[in-house]
């Protein structure tokens, strides 16, 4: 069996993780990565021994690489593809027909939703992914609550398959010191409207504590526009915009934090969510996507519904009580021996493996 993995190759996100943590499992020999720009991805890959290929698109409207990337699968004879990201979608399904490799995409979050707030580039860019995954033989996601987005826009639920995401889980990195002297809080998430930044902050202002430090990890369009709502709470003293950083630096950033947020409107199955857990850090995170399978009840740390600030500002009031009163740690235990266990690496290896072999019998 030969797969060629495909992606646009300028993730920082979720997305990276998954697509690097999966082709980490595969001999090299079995499952590539092709990138169409040089970028985090192709860097990143390159450090775990992953074999990339770069196709050096000039820009997301370059369709010259579409003749060599056609000659370039069938060179090689890869049975399978695996697309990641709408621009690789859309780039495979204009020659899907010219290969014979058949062709898988992961869908990470709802296709609907990706290009939100973008106007009309946005729309035209949404409906180009959606009539690209209408295209592929098989789709995998990453949610059991993709599916229903999906089959409503005609997909056979037949064609669909979820397969969680997992995490190398290691030893956590031990704190500098035990105990914070403000709360400290992190939210890793790329600057979008999906992912729910301003009512964080608005959160943050109804709550009872005003000693606590926010970290916010990542970049993005709505950059601006949360640096004014920040000033405009008064909260420069409190809140960090760190912007991109690599996986260490992130791990360093959580294992540092009394807890992590994620305010989302819609999500996948958050990779970041399952590398707060490898630090023991139990988080506050909506109830979108799978998460509640994190956070079965109240032990694991708070699920909360989506778009509440009323909800998101009683759990932040709950969580700094119980990190005042030294109990919000053993949370991070309980979360830990839960991910560990039920969304390892080697499920989701397995499970893709699995996949794979139902289209390529060994």
């Amino acid at each position: 069996m030969k797969v060629l993995h495909i992606n646009a190759g300028l993730e920082d996100g979720g997305g990276k993780n998954h697509i690097l943590s999966l082709l980490s499992q595969f001999d090299p020999s079995v499952a590539e990565l092709l990138v169409l720009e040089e970028g985090i991805i192709a860097e990143e890959a390159k450090k775990l021994g992953i074999t990339v290929h770069t196709l050096k698109q000039q820009s997301r409207y370059d369709l010259s690489i579409l003749k060599r990337l056609a000659q370039f699968i069938n060179d090689y004879s890869f049975d399978l593809v695996h697309t990641h990201g709408a621009r690789a979608n859309l780039i495979f399904s204009l020659i899907h027909k010219k290969v014979p490799a058949l062709w898988l995409t992961t869908v990470h979050s709802d296709p609907t939703l990706d290009f939100m707030n973008r106007g009309v580039e946005g729309y035209v860019f949404t409906q180009l992914n959606l009539a690209s995954l209408k295209k592929a033989d098989h789709l995998i996601v990453v949610t059991d609550s993709l599916i229903k987005p999906l089959s409503d826009l005609g997909i056979n639920k037949e064609k669909i398959t979820v397969i969680y995401n997992g995490l190398q889980f290691g030893t956590p990195l031990v704190k500098a010191t035990k105990t914070n002297k403000q709360f400290t809080l992190t939210c890793v998430a790329r600057l979008h409207p999906i992912k729910g930044h301003e009512l964080l902050l608005e959160s943050l202002d109804a709550a009872k504590f005003s000693d606590f430090t926010l970290n916010l990890v990542g970049d993005g369009e709505l950059r601006s526009a949360l640096e004014k709502k920040v000033q405009q709470l008064n909260m420069q003293d409190h809140v960090h915009f760190l912007g991109f950083l690599n996986k260490p630096q992130v791990d360093e950033t959580i294992k540092n934090s009394d807890l992590t947020l994620l305010a989302s409107y819609n999500e996948g199955f958050p990779m970041v969510l399952l590398e707060s857990a490898n630090q023991k850090v139990p988080f506050i995170a909506t109830n979108v996507g799978d998460i509640s399978l994190l956070v079965p009840d109240k032990q694991y740390g708070w699920c909360v519904p989506a778009g509440s600030t009323e909800s998101l500002t009683e759990a932040l009031n709950e969580a700094y009580d119980e990190w005042e009163s030294g109990t919000l740690e053993t949370k991070g235990e309980l979360v830990y021996q839960l991910a560990s266990t039920q969304f390892s690496i080697k499920k989701f290896y397995d499970a893709t493996l699995a996949l794979y072999e139902t289209f390529v019998p060994a």
